[in-house]
């Protein structure tokens, strides 16, 4: 069953190929919403510890899978090896930083008066699942990109790199979706919406996927930018949002660890597959 999988996954287009790893990783974050349904309380040690572990993840991802390829690939363009990559690098922050900015949210571990974005009266739940959702933007183009990468036939992009990307970001996802349905149960919210509300954080990512996948197959030129700008995103969030929410209780260390655990997981997926 499992190599029959296999065969139809590599015979499909890489659009599709694209919206199944993607499927993957938002079917992963609803895995770790149900945990709502099973667990009646998740201590702040583990929140901590699983959203350090989430950026270990991406920022790994963003180099040995995003950064490093769009490098190769932008010297084997015949381009300056550095110039694409920094100006897509670039391009992805600013990107995520303007949404940042205009999108009303509110990070997991945050005071409602600590709501960012523009001005709004929206319920602490939607603003809560905004923010996860503004994570998984860039998680979800990053895995469309890859497979579209590997449907260039360029030399520098893979199969196994991208199914590592995507197994890595799924990976991740299991903690965020945890991560909006246990704070939102402690408010008060039925279990049922936690998990909707949980995996619903998670549904840009096909979307994502698919747009960046028929992005660089039909505008090849535009990859190694394309790689760098998932990945510059990926690094923004991290830093702007991940690390931040992860260091504000006395379990510092423990997400230290969990980044740690999470990057060296990464680097291992990507090298070994890839």
């Amino acid at each position: 069953m499992i190599e029959a999988a296999t065969e139809h996954f590599l015979s499909v287009s890489p659009i599709m190929q694209a919206l199944y790893a993607t499927t993957f990783t938002w079917l992963v974050t609803a895995a770790g919403a149900s945990l709502v349904f099973f667990v009646k309380n998740l201590s702040r040690k583990w929140l901590d510890g699983m959203l350090g572990f989430t950026g270990g993840v991406m920022v790994a991802a963003s180099f040995w899978s995003l950064l490093a390829p769009a490098i190769e690939i932008s010297e084997y363009q015949g381009h300056i090896p550095w110039l694409p990559p920094a100006i897509g690098f670039l391009t992805g922050a600013f990107f995520l930083f303007g949404l940042d900015k205009l999108t009303p949210h509110l990070h997991i571990n945050f005071r409602p008066s600590e709501k960012e974005g523009i001005e709004t009266d929206w319920h602490r739940t939607t603003l809560l699942v905004l923010a996860i959702t503004l994570h998984n933007i860039p998680e979800g183009l990053a895995v469309g990109v890859a497979f579209g990468a590997v449907a260039a036939g360029l030399p520098h992009a893979d199969m196994g790199a991208a199914v590592a990307l995507a197994i890595g970001i799924g990976l991740q996802n299991f903690p965020e979706g945890i991560a909006v349905a246990m704070p939102l149960r402690r408010q008060g919210v039925s279990r049922l919406k936690c998990f909707w509300y949980g995996q619903l954080s998670a549904i840009v990512e096909p979307v994502a996927g698919v747009i960046g996948a028929a992005t660089v197959i039909y505008v090849q030129p535009v990859l190694p930018y394309a790689l760098a700008f998932a990945a510059g995103a990926m690094i923004y969030i991290v830093v702007e949002e991940v690390i931040p929410e992860s260091q504000r209780d006395k379990y510092t260390d423990i997400s230290t660890i969990g980044f740690i655990i999470g990057f060296v997981i990464m680097m291992v997926l990507d090298v070994a597959l890839g």
